[in-house]
């Protein structure tokens, strides 16, 4: 029998994250240690999933033969991919967040965090 899913608010909006110690790599950060949004700091207390998606999207979807498409899917390229982290914070909230490595622009290669939605529910406590 499959465990519900709890419900998610999908809320896809910029966040800060907040590192107790920088990160070795930009690109391929771990989960941090808490994130600013809407000027409210949340501090995560526990680290319930994560995962990555290297799927192509957008303009990117298009530019790579499909022989080493495959393999990009797998373990990424450069500006492609997302770090998803399902996390729990200090007032119990959990929510999923997630380090999208594409560029914004020429100007701004270093990619963004967004906080994708936020779990409600009785089963919120899933692994």
């Amino acid at each position: 029998m499959p465990i519900p899913e709890p419900n998610l608010r999908f809320i896809d909006e910029p966040i800060e994250a907040v590192f107790d110690s920088p990160p070795i790599f930009e690109k391929s950060p771990p989960c941090p240690a808490g994130f600013i949004w809407r000027e409210q700091t949340f501090r995560i207390v526990e680290l319930m999933a994560e995962w990555k998606d290297f799927r192509r999207r957008g303009r990117m979807s298009n530019n790579m033969i499909p022989a080493h498409l495959s393999r990009a899917e797998r373990i990424g390229s450069w500006g492609v991919g997302r770090f998803f982290f399902r996390v729990r914070t200090e007032n119990d909230s959990v929510f999923e967040i997630y380090f999208d490595r594409a560029p914004a622009d020429a100007g701004d290669r270093k990619g963004r965090w967004v906080l994708f939605g936020e779990r409600t529910g009785s089963s919120v406590k899933l692994q």
